[in-house]
């Protein structure tokens, strides 16, 4: 990855936890769980997919890619640890806190990783042979899709709220 491009993908990353804070804060109370017409993720499961996903999905192909030699790494079935994890029933505040903070540790351990180290690879199940220079772009499109399915969402049950906005505004950037 070029330096501009990596410094790019990296400042959208670090911008994200910050985003769904300040547009979460502005949602009623009683909206945080509400999911649309057509199923999805409500706020509160949003955060908490994403959260589980930073540690447990990212976080942990980033060091298997950086300590073992071509590992298998496992998919992350969110939408059967969202329900087993009962996401709905989560504080949001603490779901976005989490995520926040391993998307912290999952910046700064990429950080550290040396050119060499960049194409070390491993594969995914569903997805295949995976490089860890692979890892910050399949981040942010896993953001961006978060993204979208909030302006689905808030469009529809908060037509509105500023952040819908804010959320498109970062999408288009």
């Amino acid at each position: 990855m070029a330096i501009s491009e990596f410094d790019r993908v990296f400042t959208q990353l670090e911008t994200t936890p910050r985003l769904l804070k300040s547009v979460f804060s502005e949602l009623p109370a009683e909206s945080v769980g509400a999911r649309g017409s057509k199923g999805g993720f409500s706020a509160v499961e949003h955060a908490w997919h994403m959260a589980d996903l930073e540690s447990e999905g990212y976080g942990l192909r980033i060091s298997r890619l950086l300590s073992e030699t071509e590992p298998h790494l496992p998919d992350f079935e969110g939408d059967r640890i969202a329900r087993e994890r009962r996401y709905h029933e989560k504080s949001l505040l603490e779901g976005l806190n989490r995520f926040a903070s391993a998307r912290s540790q999952n910046l700064a351990q990429l950080r550290r990783v040396t050119e060499p180290q960049w194409r070390r690879f491993g594969v995914q199940e569903g997805v295949g042979r995976l490089a860890l220079s692979d890892l910050p772009k399949m981040m942010l499109e896993h953001d961006r899709s978060h993204l979208r399915e909030l302006v689905e969402l808030l469009d529809e049950i908060l037509p509105e709220a500023s952040a819908l906005a804010r959320l498109e505004a970062a999408l288009s950037a």
